[in-house]
C-alpha cells in the first residue's frame, strides 16, 4: 500500500510539474539602429613598403576614409577627410608612402583612381566627366602602376601604364572587344583578360605587351561550355593560376606554363575554389573556397607545400588575407554573423598574433546577437533550397515571432554567412531572417546556377514563396506574419512577390529594386558593355523577349499590390533607376495601400553614408513594428 501511495504521489508530483508553465526566457535587451552602426566597418590589407603600417578603410567618421594602422598596434591615423564622397583605399606604392585611393561621385559608381603624395596632395590619375576606372596594380619593381578605363569609349575598358616617378601614361591595351583585364604579371610584361561569351561561357587569353604584334594567345579551351577566369601569375611571371568550372560543377584552379602551354590540375575542392594568390616572394601562397556560403582559406608554405598553421583565433572565416612586402607580417580580418570584421596582424617569426580593432560598439553584448544556422528545404519541384536562418532569442513555441525572407541582389547573387548590422538589428527586435539562395544562386555547382536562366520571377520565385512556407512549419515563427525583404535583384522579386503572389506575404520591403526589366535591361550603364549578351542570355533580351520581360515586371502589374510596401531608394544610382520606384510607389499608391518612400538623394546603389545606413534601418524596423 505504501509503494503505490509513493507512486501514486510521485506521479501527482509530475503531472503538477508538468502543467506549471515553463518560465519566460529573460528578457533580451533591445539596441537601437543607431546602436548598431555606431559600429565600424573596416577593409584593406595592403601593407607599406616599410613593414610599418596598414592601408586601411573605416566609416569610423560616417562616411568612408582612408587611415594607416600600425601593424604591431596602435591608433589607426587618419589619411583622408572627406564628408562627402566615400574614399577606398587601394594599397600602398612599392618603394615609399604614397598611395591609391578611389572615390565616385555621390554613389554614380564613376570611380576615378586617386594617389595621395606624401605632401600631402591628391592627384586625380584618371580624370574626366564621364568616366570609370580601376586599378590593376603595380610591377614588381615600383616603376609601373596600371590602371583600366573606359575613357576613349565609354563602353569597354582600356589599359594604361603609367610612370610612378611622374605619373605620365601609355595605353598599352586598346580594347575594342569587350575584354576585361584581370591580372598584370609581377614583372609587368603580361596581362590576363577574360571575355564573357554568354552566361555559360567565357574565354581567358594572355597578351604580351612586350610583343603586341603577336596578338593574344588563348588559354581557355576553344569553345568549351565552361567559364575561365584569371586568378594569379605566378611570382616568376611564368605561370599563370585560372579557376574553371570546365571539368565539373565546380570552379577548380588550374595552372598553365605560359612557355610550355601545358595544363595541370592545381587546386580541387567540394566548393568553388573563388581566388588563388601569392605573397610577395612566392614563398606562401593563399586559397580560398566558398564552401557552403562561409569563406574558407588556407595558407601554404610553397617550398613544403605544407598548410601554415594560424593560431587559435575567435569563431568566424579569415577574409582579406594579405602578406607584408617582406613576407615577415600576414594580415587579414576574421569575420562572423556575430562579429564585424577585425583586422589582425601575424607577425610570422614567433607567431606573435595582434588583434588591431574592436569593430564592435562596446555597448553591444556579444551574446545578444545571432549566428546564422545553415537551412535547407524542398521546393515545388523537389529541388533543395539552401538558406540560412536567424532566430531571435525572443522566439519559442510560446512567443512565435514574425519573419521576412530576404532575397539576395544579383541575378546570381549569394547570401553569405558574414556580419550585417541590419540584420542584427531586425532580429534583435525580435524578427527573424531567413536567407533564401534560391535557384540561379552561386556557390551551389552551375546546374543550380542556371536553373532560371530566362526564368526569374517565376520558378526562383517560388523557392522564395516555399521558403516562406518552410517558415511556417517552425513552431517559434507567427505563421501568419511573414513579409519578404530584398535588394536590387531581390528588390525586384520582394516587388514580384506582392504583385504575382498578392496573399502569401504581409509586406515587402523593396530596396533599390528592379521594376521594369525593360526599361532596367535597355538603360544598363555603358560600361556594362562587355557583358551585355551574358545578361541578356540570363534575363532575356528587350528587343525579342519583351512579352516576357513585361510579364515578370512588376510595375505593369502593380494594380494587384495589396499588402504594405516600403522602398528605398538611391536618387544616383546608375543601374536601378529613380524612375523604377517613383512608378511602383506611385502605382501602390493607386490602391489605396499603405506605401512608404525613403529616397536618399546623395547614394547610388547601395548605401555609403552611415547617417544614411541607420535613416534606412530605422525605417524597416519602424514599418515592420507597425505592419507586421
Amino acid at each position: 500500500m505504501r509503494f503505490i501511495q509513493l507512486v501514486a504521489a510521485v506521479l501527482a508530483s509530475s503531472l503538477v510539474a508538468c502543467s506549471k508553465t515553463p518560465p519566460p526566457p529573460p528578457p533580451v535587451p533591445e539596441y537601437t539602429a543607431e546602436t548598431f552602426y555606431q559600429s565600424t566597418t573596416y577593409f584593406g590589407t595592403s601593407v607599406s613598403a616599410d613593414n610599418r603600417f596598414i592601408l586601411m578603410g573605416s566609416d569610423a567618421t560616417g562616411i568612408y576614409n582612408v587611415y594607416k594602422q600600425p601593424i604591431d598596434g596602435g591608433n589607426p591615423i587618419q589619411l583622408t577627410f572627406s564628408d562627402d564622397d566615400a574614399y577606398y583605399p587601394v594599397r600602398w606604392f612599392p618603394n615609399d608612402n604614397r598611395f591609391l585611393f578611389t572615390a565616385d561621385q555621390g554613389g554614380n559608381e564613376l570611380n576615378h583612381t586617386y594617389v595621395a603624395n606624401e605632401d600631402g596632395l591628391n592627384i586625380d590619375l584618371t580624370p574626366g566627366d564621364k568616366l570609370t576606372s580601376y586599378p590593376l596594380g603595380f610591377s614588381e619593381d615600383g616603376q609601373y602602376l596600371f590602371i583600366s578605363t573606359n575613357e576613349r569609349d565609354n563602353r569597354f575598358f582600356d589599359l594604361y601604364r603609367y610612370d610612378t616617378r611622374t605619373y605620365e601614361r601609355e595605353r598599352v591595351f586598346q580594347n575594342d572587344q569587350g575584354y576585361q583585364v584581370q591580372e598584370v604579371s609581377p614583372d609587368g610584361r603580361l596581362i590576363a583578360l577574360s571575355k564573357a561569351i554568354n552566361n555559360v561561357r567565357s574565354e581567358l587569353f594572355v597578351f604580351d605587351l612586350s610583343r603586341p604584334q603577336a596578338g593574344l594567345r588563348q588559354i581557355s579551351q576553344a569553345n568549351a561550355k565552361a567559364t575561365f577566369d584569371a586568378a594569379s601569375f605566378t611570382p616568376d611571371s611564368q605561370h599563370l593560376v585560372y579557376t574553371t568550372n570546365l571539368h565539373g560543377e565546380f570552379a577548380e584552379a588550374w595552372i598553365v606554363d605560359l612557355n610550355t602551354n601545358s595544363h595541370a590540375p592545381f587546386i580541387q575542392d567540394q566548393w568553388d575554389v573563388t581566388s588563388v594568390a601569392y605573397s610577395p616572394s612566392g614563398r606562401y601562397r593563399v586559397n580560398a573556397v566558398n564552401a557552403d556560403a562561409k569563406t574558407v582559406i588556407n595558407v601554404v608554405d610553397t617550398a613544403s607545400n605544407k598548410e601554415v598553421l594560424m593560431p587559435m583565433l575567435p569563431d568566424g572565416d579569415i577574409t582579406r588575407i594579405s602578406f607584408s612586402p617582406d613576407d615577415s607580417y600576414v594580415v587579414f580580418y576574421l569575420n562572423s554573423d556575430t562579429s564585424p570584421s577585425n583586422l589582425f596582424s601575424l607577425r610570422l617569426a614567433d607567431k606573435k598574433l595582434t588583434r588591431l580593432t574592436d569593430a564592435l560598439n562596446p555597448n553591444i553584448d556579444q551574446d545578444v546577437l545571432v549566428a546564422g544556422q545553415p537551412v535547407r528545404f524542398s521546393a515545388f519541384d523537389g529541388i533543395e533550397i539552401p538558406g540560412i536562418l536567424y532566430k531571435p532569442k525572443q522566439a519559442s513555441a510560446a512567443n512565435p515571432v514574425p519573419a521576412l525572407v530576404w532575397v539576395h541582389g544579383g541575378p546570381g547573387g549569394q547570401s553569405r554567412h558574414g556580419y550585417s548590422p541590419t540584420v542584427q538589428h531586425l532580429v534583435n527586435q525580435g524578427y527573424a531572417i531567413f536567407y533564401v539562395n534560391n535557384r540561379g544562386s552561386s556557390g551551389y555547382g552551375k546546374t543550380f546556377f542556371h536553373l532560371d536562366d530566362k526564368n526569374h520571377g517565376e520558378n526562383d520565385l517560388m523557392d522564395i514563396i516555399y521558403g516562406k512556407r518552410y517558415l511556417q512549419t517552425l513552431d517559434w515563427v507567427a505563421e501568419d506574419r511573414i513579409g519578404v525583404i530584398g535588394g536590387s535583384y531581390g528588390g525586384f522579386m520582394t516587388a514580384a512577390a506582392l504583385a504575382f503572389h498578392p496573399d502569401e506575404f504581409e509586406v515587402g520591403i523593396n530596396i533599390f529594386g528592379v521594376t521594369n526589366w525593360l526599361r532596367t535591361l535597355e538603360s544598363i550603364p555603358p560600361w556594362w558593355e562587355s557583358f551585355r549578351e551574358a545578361l541578356y542570355d540570363e534575363m532575356g533580351d528587350p528587343s525579342t523577349d519583351r512579352e516576357r520581360l513585361t510579364r515578370i515586371s512588376p510595375l505593369f502589374h502593380a494594380k494587384n499590390i495589396k499588402k504594405p510596401l516600403l522602398v528605398v531608394q538611391g536618387a544616383n544610382d546608375p543601374r536601378v533607376l529613380q524612375v523604377e520606384s517613383d512608378e511602383l510607389v506611385e502605382a501602390v499608391r493607386a490602391n489605396g495601400v499603405p506605401v512608404e518612400y525613403v529616397l536618399f538623394d546623395d547614394e547610388g546603389h547601395g548605401f555609403s553614408k552611415k547617417a544614411n545606413r541607420i535613416t534606412a534601418s530605422r525605417a524597416f524596423v519602424d514599418f515592420l513594428d507597425k505592419h507586421l
